[in-house]
């Protein structure tokens, strides 16, 4: 697995590099469009992004949970979590490049084929 992780600033050097708007902008694009992402999602609304996935918003029950230094039951107060669900687009490529790093075939399904 790669230890390489994705920055804002990994982000906007590649807005800048493809598509030629200055750093300055690109950095300010990035920063744009992760504020409505987050704005979107704190107000418990989904934000999907076609052939990528789908931000979510889930309530979670009240629920006991246990402390695991002391073993003492504690209550678990409900509340709401953001999950990502990837497209099947998104599975698809990564079982691709899963298959490819360990050698393996693996039959590409249409919803690649459609994104390619």
């Amino acid at each position: 697995m790669s230890d390489k992780t994705i920055t804002r600033a990994d982000l906007a050097e590649a807005v800048f590099r493809k598509i030629g708007l200055s750093r300055t902008e690109s950095a300010s694009l990035v920063e744009m469009i992760l504020e409505e992402m987050c704005s979107t999602i704190a107000r418990g609304e989904s934000v999907k992004i076609s052939s990528f996935g789908s931000f979510l918003v889930r309530d979670k029950n009240e629920r006991v949970g246990r402390n695991p230094k002391t073993g003492e039951e504690v209550p678990i107060l409900p509340r709401r979590v953001a999950v990502f669900k990837p497209s099947n687009v998104m599975k698809d490529r990564i079982l691709e490049a899963h298959s490819k790093r360990i050698g393996g075939g693996v039959s590409v399904t249409p919803a690649l084929k459609a994104a390619e």
